[in-house]
């Protein structure tokens, strides 16, 4: 599988964005959730990629290039299939994400995850992500985790 460039309306982009949304709202509070609408991550600020079993899809996952706090790009909406997970597909959706950032010389990556998420957090680290203070407009919360990671 590869990830491939896909509108976040598209109905099973929204239907993966549900799971994942009924998921985070049974792990925090609302005011700790930080769901970014399917509409802002269109280009040309925005890129979503998708990977598809045949005609289903399967994982998800966005960056939206920011300027509010340094030139950066937000990873947003990462989410894969439950019955897929353990495949390895939220690595190739960050590569292509991360990828797509350096291709646009973007020198950052930044995101904001949950503290009851082990594997997420797991995942990031290992992709060589560490651990900041809260960027652009995010405020501290100890319930969330901000992570970034160079791009260079």
């Amino acid at each position: 599988m590869t990830p491939t460039p896909i509108d976040p309306t598209h109905p099973q982009a929204l239907a993966l964005m549900a799971q994942s949304e009924a998921l985070m709202t049974a792990l925090y509070p609302s005011e700790s959730n930080h769901f970014e609408p399917a509409e802002k991550l269109r280009p040309p600020h925005a890129h979503f990629v998708g990977l598809w079993d045949g005609e289903r899809l399967v994982a998800i996952g966005g960056v939206k290039r920011m300027a509010d706090d340094g030139d950066y790009g937000e990873i947003k909406r990462v989410f894969v299939d439950p019955a897929y997970r353990g495949r390895g597909l939220s690595r190739l959706i960050m590569a292509a994400l991360e990828g797509h950032l350096a291709d646009q010389g973007v020198p950052l990556a930044r995101l904001e995850t949950g503290i009851h998420q082990p594997e997420a957090l797991g995942l990031y680290r290992a992709l060589g992500y560490v651990d900041r203070s809260p960027y652009g407009g995010y405020a501290v919360d100890p319930l969330s985790v901000f992570m970034e990671k160079s791009l260079a």
